[in-house]
């Protein structure tokens, strides 16, 4: 028997069926079926095409989405029942993943809720609103009553994997074309729910036009669905009264559409305000403010009172924003002329901006250089943007200026260098004596620059136009390695000069004594002797907030007494809402992510355990082990899409589960033979131009005009001495 059936159900809706069968049978599990409930010719055939590797389920055209969803339910053998529309899409590799997490789940649990991405005729891939749910949920497992914002969840049936034993109990409950309302059932009927942080469904959007119109009885079947489900939650108070505020919003929402016609939009609102009346939880308080006075109006069945009120907040709307509009219109202007008067100043020779990771501090290759410069040019002075929220932490005696400030866009205005590991704003000027050096922060695994145009869930919100114009403005690109610099060059196209010298932030891997790395481990707390494992993720684009992918405090208890594990959360994030505060296992895990700098966390550790993070490029340099947690490579690969296959040619072992992990990090594997072979590999590719005088061969270059042969020649990889290993320092 498998452990999950995946039943395609529906008509070949725009020959969307066909994408994502090839999907489905591209990556074949044999703990997985198939199971297409085809409606109509045109998805049978299609589905036949990809037999014999799936079970197809031939139905009339016309059958509803409801008959055939359960058609391709009784045709499954599978433990568990993932549901997927025909017109939508299941990610690369997600299958795998869900299946591998039902195989955990105890008999009490009916329904694992996972994420899913958003796509329209318009765009693909974009990350859903789930995400900040699902990551405060984790991987939980729960009865309803005890986590009942989980109904906030959207309502779609595909990111609910169905226990098929609690299916066939519930079928009846559940066969309807009304999607929301099976979807909502499933959670009130379950036992208990569990979580899988994790994008295992593809929720397409057809465009309006080209399906048929909504009809009044769907529009009024909203306030059916609610009337029927708040029936399946009277004996939990708190369920009830998070269901009942999901049916007035949803009312709401769909009554300010302004897509019904004017007698059923009035029978709707009326339906509507007599449900949230005969409904209402005991003691249930309307909130305040525009949406309090919105429900009252509701219940009193205000129709025209309703009307007015809504026309009247979008005037006021309309000319609060005309004012903020001209408030900020203002103070633009006075800031342009300030800027714009700055510019008709001489360029200062002796001045150097600097930034690094959206000015937040001195780090990274911009750091690396400043303090190069201050030891070979120290006649120019560093002034580093940051924000005011991070100026309090700079070192003692830094001059900086806060964004947006006069002396902020005079500094700009007037120096020679410009120096940053992501972009100045748009409005910098490139003037003709001015030197821009982008430092960048990493080698790329993820596609960047123009390179994502073709992944919208990296893509989202990004400008193509601006950011090619503020890559004209580069003079120099500084890179670790051939790789980089070729990606670079596609990525970013333009006239910038090519600074092949190695980043600057990785020459403390090669500086660094003994005595440095033992006070690094004394800071954090690593005692003599002990192991440090230091685990680093990356940033998924397709979800909202980090969802740590391991159960750390599991895993540290594995790893035993002589075991630190040091967790360091992506830069995105705020540490001080992730989900590491407070978690302590007698100081075995340790939260250092907001430790700065994260070199010294490298030089720190005995082994390193990330995902697709840069960090793994840079770690490469101190030749010491690498172990890579791949649980999504199929996922990320194909939202964010990469410049190489990670796990043919990573720097050492792979782990697909946590299992994988473990068993790696409690035997040989992560250090033996087989590891060392494959990181030095990998050195060989990405260590290229990192021998710990890339900052000055770009101070020189750049800041003090020597041309290429009078630079420090990169050594070969063989004569290059990385900072000892922890254990080479302990007493």
């Amino acid at each position: 028997m498998p452990q999950l059936s995946v039943i395609v159900h529906g008509p070949n809706t725009q020959d969307h069926l066909t994408g994502l069968l090839d999907s489905l049978v591209a990556h074949p599990l044999p703990d997985v079926e198939v199971v297409v409930a085809a409606v109509g010719d045109w998805a049978r055939e299609t589905a036949e095409r990809h037999a014999p590797q799936l079970q197809v389920v031939a139905l009339p055209d016309g059958t509803s989405d409801a008959a055939a969803r359960a058609a391709g339910a009784a045709h499954a053998t599978g433990r568990w029942l993932h549901f997927v529309r025909a017109k939508d899409g299941v990610p690369a590799g997600s299958p795998r993943t869900v299946a591998e997490r039902t195989a955990e789940l105890p008999a009490a649990v009916d329904v694992l809720l996972t994420d899913h991405l958003r796509s329209t005729w318009r765009s693909a891939g974009l990350p859903s609103a789930d995400g900040p749910l699902l990551a405060r949920a984790g991987r939980t497992e729960a009865a309803l009553g005890d986590s009942a914002y989980l109904l906030r969840l959207t309502p779609l049936l595909g990111t609910r994997v169905l226990r098929a034993a609690f299916w066939r109990a519930h079928e009846e409950q559940l066969t309807t074309d009304d999607e929301p309302r099976a979807a909502l059932a499933a959670l009130l009927l379950a036992d208990r729910v569990a979580c899988l942080p994790h994008i295992a469904h593809e929720d397409r959007r057809l465009r309006p036009a080209s399906l048929p119109p909504v009809t009044a009885g769907q529009h009024l079947g909203t306030v059916d669905r609610y009337e029927a489900l708040l029936g399946l939650a009277r004996d939990r108070p708190a369920v009830y009264t998070v269901l009942y505020e999901i049916m007035v919003r949803d009312c709401l929402r769909t009554f300010a559409r302004g897509t019904m016609p004017e007698p059923v939009a009035r029978e709707f609102f009326d339906r509507a305000g007599a449900a949230a009346v005969r409904l209402r939880p005991e003691g249930y308080r309307r909130p305040s403010g525009p949406e309090g006075v919105r429900r009252s109006l509701l219940e009193e069945g205000a129709y025209t009172r309703y009307r007015a009120f809504r026309t009247a907040n979008r005037a006021r709307r309309a000319v609060r924003s005309t004012v903020r509009a001209g408030r900020r219109q203002a103070g633009a202007r006075i800031r342009d002329h300030q800027y714009r008067a700055a510019l008709r100043r001489p360029v200062d020779p002796h001045l150097a901006v600097f930034s690094a990771y959206w000015n937040r501090g001195v780090a990274c290759n911009p750091g690396a250089i400043a303090a190069k410069l201050a030891e070979l040019a120290p006649h120019i002075h560093p002034v580093w943007v940051v924000t005011a929220r991070n100026a309090a932490l700079l070192p003692p005696g830094t001059d900086h200026v806060v964004p947006g400030t006069r002396r902020y866009w005079e500094t700009l205005a007037t120096a020679k260098y410009l120096v940053n590991n992501v972009n100045f704003p748009n409005a910098v000027v490139k003037r003709p004596d001015a030197v821009h050096v982008q430092t960048h922060h990493g080698t790329p695994l993820k596609r960047m620059g123009l390179d994502q145009m073709a992944y919208p869930a990296a893509a989202q919100g990004l400008d193509f136009d601006a950011l090619l114009e503020r890559v004209d403005k580069w003079d120099f690109s500084v890179s670790a390695n051939s790789h980089t610099t070729r990606m670079w060059e596609r990525a970013y196209p333009a006239r910038y000069v090519s600074l092949d010298h190695g980043y600057p932030r990785n020459d403390a891997y090669y500086t660094a004594g003994a005595d440095e790395v033992r006070a690094v481990r004394e800071r954090l707390g690593i005692a003599p002797g002990r192991r440090a494992v230091l685990y680093a993720p990356t940033h998924r684009d397709y979800e909202a907030g980090w969802t740590p992918r391991l159960d750390l405090a599991a895993l540290a208890d594995r790893l035993g007494e002589d075991t630190v594990l040091l967790v360091r959360a992506h830069y995105f994030y705020d540490s001080g809402v992730s989900p590491l505060t407070g978690l302590r296992r007698s100081g075995r895990v340790v939260d250092v992510s907001s430790y700065d700098p994260v070199e010294e966390l490298c030089l720190a550790a005995d082994v390193l355990v990330t995902d697709y993070s840069s960090i793994m490029f840079d770690y490469a340099n101190l030749d010491r082990p690498i172990v890579v947690h791949a649980d999504d490579w199929e996922t990320y690969r194909t939202t964010r899409g990469v410049y190489f296959d990670l796990p043919a040619e990573a720097p050492g072992p792979v782990a697909r589960t946590q299992d994988d992990l473990t068993e790696i990090l409690t035997t040989d594997a992560w250090r033996d033979e087989g590891a060392a072979k494959a990181r030095a590999a990998f050195r060989r590719r990405f260590c290229e131009f990192d021998d710990g005088h890339a900052a000055e061969r770009v101070v020189r270059r750049v800041f003090l005009g020597q041309d290429e042969a009078s630079l420090p020649p990169v050594l070969p990889l063989e004569q290059r001495t990385p900072a000892p290993a922890p254990q080479e320092v302990t007493p």
